[in-house]
């Protein structure tokens, strides 16, 4: 199991910002992609933006234009910064891992933070 270390969540007023971090830790290789997906009550998961290792990015178009996300490949880390936030914003936010590799032999797999809180009141 590779630890995936989510930091940032918390509570904030409409129009606000917040910065999430995700750090991979242990033994990689490579990860092929780093993301944030959230899920709110009562709905299914979503993507809200994805980075590859290449810079390749991928935003949900709900976020598009208020949310940045970036990668320290050197560091397995990567961050979502927030802006403009909206009460829809409200969820749990999960880092995702994309087929990480331990070794340059492994099978390459998913990991999955624990998730951080994001509120955002009105």
């Amino acid at each position: 199991q590779v630890p995936l270390v989510e930091s940032g969540g918390g509570l904030v007023e409409a129009g606000g910002s917040l910065r999430l971090s995700c750090a991979a830790s242990g033994s990689i290789f490579s990860i092929s992609a780093m993301g944030w997906y959230r899920q709110a009550p009562g709905k299914q998961r979503e993507l809200v933006a994805q980075i590859t290792s290449g810079g390749s990015l991928n935003y949900a178009d709900s976020v598009k234009g208020r949310f940045t996300i970036s990668r320290d490949n050197a560091k397995n880390t990567v961050y979502l910064q927030m802006n403009s936030l909206k009460p829809e914003d409200t969820a749990v936010y999960y880092c995702n891992a994309n087929r990480l590799k331990r070794f340059a032999w492994s099978t390459p797999n998913d990991y999955w933070g624990q998730g951080t809180q994001v509120t955002v009141s009105s």
